[in-house]
């Protein structure tokens, strides 16, 4: 979530950041392994494994974020990695979610995560990364708003729902069926919750993208 985030000259002047092998980045680097893990799984249609390992890379993404701001634990290699391995999990999930089959009777999405929406999640994160870079680069600050938090936020709960979707009502990729006619309950937050969180992924692109325009009238 980018909860590492901070100013260039706050990092600069912070002994902590000498230390690279220390309980945020362990974590940190755990997550990296658990998406990994998480996309093997997604490879062979196991849902419910897949969503145990989503559930707990995310928790240590809260986890390691307190543990640095906590005890003064934030690292040049933690605000390099962090936002990587949060930018890992979130495309890479909702580019597996969006290859899910369609189911045959209808052309319906079953995981309700489109393709169009994957691209929305990636770009974004290719365009604040980018421009994160280039500012701090320059010596401003670029650091996370609550809009990127939020939608953090937001997009794991709607990876969270379509997994727990996929293996309640026992979809079977190999045949784009299901088992058991997935409710209408079921169907319709997701949706909410899918499209929420492509709503607020794009809103909180355009508040990077005016920071940015804000900093170059300043320069």
């Amino acid at each position: 979530m980018d909860d590492r985030s901070t100013s260039p000259s706050a990092a600069a002047g912070n002994p902590a950041l000498n230390v690279i092998w220390n309980v945020p980045n362990v974590l940190t680097t755990a997550r990296l392994i658990l998406a990994v893990i998480c996309f093997v799984f997604l490879t062979f249609d196991w849902y419910l494994t897949s969503l145990i390992l989503f559930a707990i890379a995310a928790g240590t993404d809260w986890i390691d974020g307190f543990w640095a701001r906590r005890y003064g634990q934030i690292t040049q290699l933690g605000r390099i990695l962090d936002p990587f391995a949060d930018k890992i999990i979130i495309c890479g999930t909702f580019t597996f979610l969006a290859a899910v089959p369609l189911v045959q009777r209808n052309g319906t999405s079953a995981s309700e995560i489109w393709a169009w929406m994957a691209v929305v999640v990636v770009a974004r994160e290719m365009l604040v990364t980018a421009l994160r870079s280039f500012f701090e680069e320059h010596g401003s600050d670029f650091s996370a708003k609550w809009s990127g938090k939020w939608k953090m936020v937001l997009q794991c709960a709607a990876v969270a729902l379509s997994l727990w979707r996929l293996w309640y009502y026992e979809y079977d990729a190999r045949w784009a069926a299901w088992e058991t006619e997935p409710s209408l309950i079921s169907t319709w937050s997701l949706r909410l919750v899918a499209w929420s969180a492509i709503a607020l992924t794009i809103y909180s692109g355009w508040v990077y993208v005016q920071r940015a325009m804000s900093l170059l009238k300043t320069k």
